[in-house]
């Protein structure tokens, strides 16, 4: 016998068997226990999710000679005639390729002649939004008033194409993506079935790959399954085989994007194209990636970690990780990436240059002065606010032509002074001249957090560098790695500098109490002590 595919060989036979749809389930149980069967039926839903299957179920169950609690026997001669689509009263229709109106009006004439065999006459149709305007035109009236003996189920993945006045005679199911668990669930029952052996990370990772879908996780399951015949289903060959990428590039791609290093996200891209990864797989799960973090910046203080790990089903220990990047990065920057990821995502699945387009977006995401959205300018802003200091401790405007020349000119060719409150002493200046070279020293998730900090000094203490921030986590965050960051100010200078990291207020950070030096010596101002 030619082998049989997974996805066909473990369809469901009876309502029992059927995952995840609990409550469509029960109604028509409970509508064949009672003897409340509709004469039209529409199921509608994702791929995958059970709509053909379970109007096959429904089709044995009204014609079994002795139904169960679960529906069909499977025993009877009606329900091994069914199931092996031999039975006269069961028409499965594929409404693609029979959608004009002459097949319509052979449904029509068909249902005027009772069953041979059987109680029930059931006309299956699948993809039934494929039908001509003319063909449910015909079928209305049928479909409205049908003979006691036929039933109609009709199956669609686009219930939104199928007409109103359909829509109005048929008992509507809609039919819910599959989890994680139940898909998981039903791979772990296939593969001890087949005695095969694999890993739960990997059967994991295969139901998420599925994205809700049975029938697409199964088959999956069965490419990944040929692949390890005599092995064990790890979860590296489930990556080498959907080719994959592993979720710890993902940290290392947003490190680079938010460091704006365009040299490290082009080598990542390259190595994951030369390892012979899907390019779109890998913008999909970045973008579920950012996803995730978007969620867990909106936590409050992680005091729902119970039910970020059942919504983003990752375990305690990856959530931690994603809790700790969440608070380094701005809750705006990450809708920037998703949005210009997703306009990626929907765009280099039909191109030849899939290469080209990533790279190019992927640039923006480093480059924000590249776009004109509300986001980017936000982003563009901060790199500005040195500007605005200095024109602050700028004279009064003037008002004439021949003033604003003269103005223009002293702004030329004077260098601009700003005066701090105490002197810098010298190794407080070396480091905060040197403060970029000194954050390349450090690692990318510290680094990250840094940078959003201002670099100040201690009120009457000229010898002690101040890292004022407005932002609670991120303080919480250099608090704890205080010692990384002294030991690479340290190392630089090559004497002890002292270092206090100072939690301010937003009005505190808006009055200029606390002056930034590294963008003033930076920027050329003279700072005079």
């Amino acid at each position: 016998m030619s082998y049989v595919a997974l996805y066909r060989k473990f369809r469901p036979n009876d309502f029992g068997e059927v995952k995840g749809q609990d409550e469509i389930v029960t109604t028509l149980k409970n509508q064949l226990r009672l003897g409340r069967l509709g004469h039209a039926y529409l199921f509608t839903g994702t791929r995958g999710t059970g709509k053909t299957t379970i109007a096959k179920i429904m089709a044995k169950a009204v014609n079994c000679e002795h139904p169960t609690e679960n529906g069909p026997c499977n025993e009877c001669v009606m329900c091994r005639s069914i199931q092996a689509q031999n039975a006269v009263n069961v028409m499965e229709i594929d409404a693609a390729s029979n959608n004009s109106v002459d097949n319509a009006r052979e449904i029509i004439e068909s249902v005027q002649y009772s069953p041979a065999s059987g109680k029930y006459k059931v006309y299956i149709i699948d993809e039934a939004h494929m039908l001509s305007q003319a063909a449910f035109n015909a079928l209305l009236k049928t479909i409205e008033e049908p003979p006691s003996y036929v039933m109609f189920i009709f199956a669609t993945t686009e219930v939104h194409k199928i007409p109103v006045t359909i829509l109005s005679r048929c008992q509507r199911y809609d039919f819910q993506r599959l989890t994680i668990d139940d898909i998981s669930g039903q791979l772990r029952h296939i593969i001890e079935e087949e005695h095969v052996e694999a890993e739960d990370k990997a059967l994991r990772y295969i139901a998420k790959a599925a994205d809700g879908s049975m029938r697409d996780g199964i088959s999956l399951l069965d490419r990944c399954a040929s692949f390890c015949i005599g092995g064990e289903l790890t979860y590296e060959k489930v990556l080498d085989v959907l080719g994959a990428i592993d979720t710890s590039v993902f940290y290392d791609m947003l490190s680079a994007v938010m460091n704006g290093d365009i040299k490290s996200v082009l080598d990542i891209i390259d190595t994951v194209m030369n390892e012979g990864r899907e390019i779109t797989w890998f913008v999909n799960e970045f973008i579920w990636y950012l996803r995730n973090l978007l969620i867990m910046s909106a936590v409050d203080d992680g005091r729902q970690m119970d039910v970020m790990e059942e919504m983003m089903d990752m375990s305690a220990d990856s959530l931690e990780l994603l809790k700790t990047r969440a608070a380094e990065i701005d809750s705006d920057n990450i809708i920037r990436y998703i949005r210009i990821l997703s306009e990626l995502a929907s765009s280099v699945k039909y191109s030849g240059q899939k290469r080209v387009l990533t790279e190019v977006a992927f640039i923006k995401l480093c480059r924000p002065q590249m776009e004109i959205d509300v986001t980017s300018l936000k982003e563009r802003v901060k790199t500005l606010e040195l500007q605005v200091d200095i024109l602050n401790n700028r004279p009064a405007a003037v008002t004439t032509v021949d003033e604003i020349a003269e103005d223009k000119k002293t702004v030329d060719t004077k260098p601009k002074r700003i005066v701090l409150p105490s002197a810098l002493d010298e190794d407080v200046r070396l480091a905060a001249k040197s403060w970029d070279e000194i954050l390349e020293t450090l690692s990318p998730a510290i680094r990250a957090v840094l940078k959003s900090f201002r670099l100040s000094v201690s009120e009457g203490d000229n010898k002690s560098i101040l890292l004022v921030t407005s932002n609670e986590a991120m303080y919480n965050i250099i608090v704890n790695s205080i010692e990384e960051v002294k030991d690479a100010v340290n190392g630089y200078v090559s004497k002890e500098v002292n270092i206090t990291v100072k939690h301010i207020s937003e009005s505190d950070e808006e009055s200029g109490a606390y002056p930034d030096i590294a963008r003033l010596l930076k920027n050329g101002v003279v700072v005079e002590y």
